[in-house]
């Protein structure tokens, strides 16, 4: 056997050619590390210009213009307006058919006697919101005192007067080109110079449900239609989930059946989710005829997508129990299942509850396997349970996305900003649950 003399090994290490690659490795190694840093840092400046993109253009979607207004609750005016079918014997019960927008509508031509000509009138008139008129409404119902008296109210202004006001719509922009003329631009000046105009917080954006006016459009029925979607799919994922993690982690043979099922749950996890939009359409609707755009249709499909990922987490959980704590249980006369579920499954228990937190997570954004389900309808009402039309909050977000009108861009920008929060609680959640309960063995 030759041995390497002290000297000639220390000679080695002092050579050139020795240190020369060891410079080189020292070199390879501090690029690899400025690569990473780079990536890390590019990956953080595009995460901030997104979020700073939503921010500026959404974070005025939580305020609303308001044009106050001297309205006189005519008693004439609104009984008149009144259908003979629709007419009943109580006044209170009248007022709930009467036409509140010609009171709307007499206390602009109130604060403008000059605008006379029809088209003038239009345009006029299209400075307040179709919303105005139930605004007063609600303050009669009540305050049934205000009748035939006259009161100063802030009523909600059109989205193109809100767009200007936020300076979404500039008055150096053609007339042809704008939604404004310069008559109504006339008109918002003039009021603005009596302190008629002003901003304020846009209750009605968390309290409302979906509009086909911008600055009557809420989020309030979509989240509602997200929590009955995500409650039907966690009622049925996570139970089945968590126990077939633990018949194929725990009871299972390990045979040829076994692995193609393993095998098939991870393909599963990687199919994009509009396939299981599909699946959902063609079992669902077509097969079982459960009501279409209904919050229980979206939350079996989304089940089905979050499944095997549940699964595979469950799984991994289990598997990181030692097998000492299964031993010793069984050791002492414990069964089978009693050391699973009394022992193995709550240790595991962390970790399954991390997995379910983000794949809710994911499930609550996703939004291909909804609309394929037709859960992209138009609706209006607030869903009461889970049979009832609902459109949950990323479908709405895309049908509000695709809106002409410019003051759903930044509804869309804003309601973003709400779904961001909402998974980013959802992830801290689960960080947190993981650090908490997560065991060192």
């Amino acid at each position: 056997m030759n041995k390497v003399s002290p000297h000639s090994s220390s000679s080695y290490f002092d050579s050139i050619e020795f240190q020369a690659r060891l410079k080189k490795r020292y070199r390879a190694e501090k690029r690899f590390k400025f690569y990473g840093l780079t990536a890390i840092i590019m990956a953080f400046v595009f995460l901030i210009f997104l979020l700073a993109c939503i921010t500026a253009k959404g974070y005025t979607g939580f305020y609303q213009t308001y044009i106050q207004l001297p309205v006189t609750f005519d008693e004439t005016i609104l009984v008149s307006s009144i259908s003979a079918e629709e007419t009943s014997a109580s006044l209170q019960e009248n007022l709930m058919f009467a036409d509140f927008q010609e009171l709307v509508r007499q206390s602009l031509l109130k604060e403008f006697p000059d605008v006379t000509e029809p088209h003038q009138k239009r345009a006029l008139f299209s400075l307040l919101s179709r919303g105005a008129g139930t605004t007063l409404k609600k303050a009669l119902m009540k305050d049934d005192s205000l009748l035939n008296t006259s009161k100063a109210i802030w009523l909600p202004a059109s989205s193109n007067v809100d767009m200007y006001i936020k300076g979404r719509i500039s008055d150096k922009t053609p007339e042809s080109q704008r939604k404004l003329k310069d008559k109504q631009l006339a008109w918002i000046k003039a009021l603005e110079s009596k302190g008629l105009i002003k901003t304020k917080f846009n209750i009605l954006f968390f309290t409302a449900s979906n509009s086909r006016e911008p600055e009557l459009a809420g989020i309030f029925g979509s989240v509602l239609g997200s929590l009955y979607t995500i409650l039907a799919c966690l009622i049925i994922a996570f139970p089945l989930g968590v126990l077939t993690a633990v018949y194929l982690e725990e009871f299972a043979p390990k045979n040829f059946l076994t692995d193609l099922i393993e095998i098939n749950i991870n393909n599963l996890a990687a199919i994009p989710s509009i396939v299981f939009g599909l699946l959902g359409l063609a079992l669902y609707l077509d097969i079982m005829e459960l009501p279409r755009s209904a919050s229980v249709v979206g939350g079996l499909t989304l089940a089905l997508m979050v499944l095997p990922i549940m699964v595979i987490t469950a799984r991994n959980s289990l598997r990181a129990v030692p097998p000492s704590i299964r031993d010793a249980a069984m050791g002492l006369g414990a069964s089978k299942i009693q050391t699973t579920f009394h022992h193995v499954v709550p240790l595991a228990m962390p970790g399954i509850m991390t997995g379910t937190i983000l794949s809710i997570a994911r499930a609550l954004g996703e939004t291909a396997p909804l609309i394929m389900i037709g859960m992209v309808a138009f609706v209006v009402d607030v869903p009461q349970t889970f049979f009832d039309p609902a459109a949950p909050l990323p479908v709405q977000i895309f049908t509000w996305a695709d809106s002409a009108e410019l003051g759903f861009v930044e509804k869309t920008s804003a309601a973003i900003m709400i779904l961001l929060a909402i998974l980013i609680v959802l992830n801290t959640v689960a960080a947190i649950i993981r650090k908490k309960y997560e065991n060192k063995w």
